[in-house]
């Protein structure tokens, strides 16, 4: 299995780890491929620019090194990811969740997220 940790689970993993579900901790501790979208850098760097998430300077500032400590993969935005997300059906309107959706879809991914809305897109979640 290939895990894709939506944005919220890789902050809580590498700050705040007891803010995890005992069966996403554990699946992120026991399963082998674990990704990150470059989306996830993106949302990081800009709620930490606009002043919305500060707890994250950290990790915007050090991105690429908080995921190389974890041996995290990086998932690159590839077009098939973005013209996924922007023609998928459903109201969901955040853009970052959108493209995380989208590559888990096309990737085969499931998604590790505590955000019960975007397993209603079809993609597996585990929290």
């Amino acid at each position: 299995m290939k895990l894709l940790l939506d944005t919220h689970v890789l902050f809580w993993w590498c700050i705040k780890p007891t803010e995890l579900s005992t069966q996403a901790r554990l699946a992120i501790e026991d399963t082998a491929e674990i990704f990150v979208s470059a989306a996830s850098a993106w949302e990081i760097a800009t709620k930490v620019r606009i002043g919305k998430w500060d707890e994250a300077r950290d990790i915007a500032e050090r991105f690429t090194a908080h995921l190389a400590a974890e041996e995290f993969d990086e998932l690159p935005v590839r077009v098939v990811h973005g013209r996924h997300a922007g023609l998928m059906p459903g109201k969901h309107k955040d853009p970052f969740d959108r493209l995380i959706l989208a590559q888990a879809l096309i990737e085969g991914m499931t998604i590790v997220t505590a955000d019960p809305k975007l397993s209603d897109f079809g993609a597996p979640v585990i929290w």
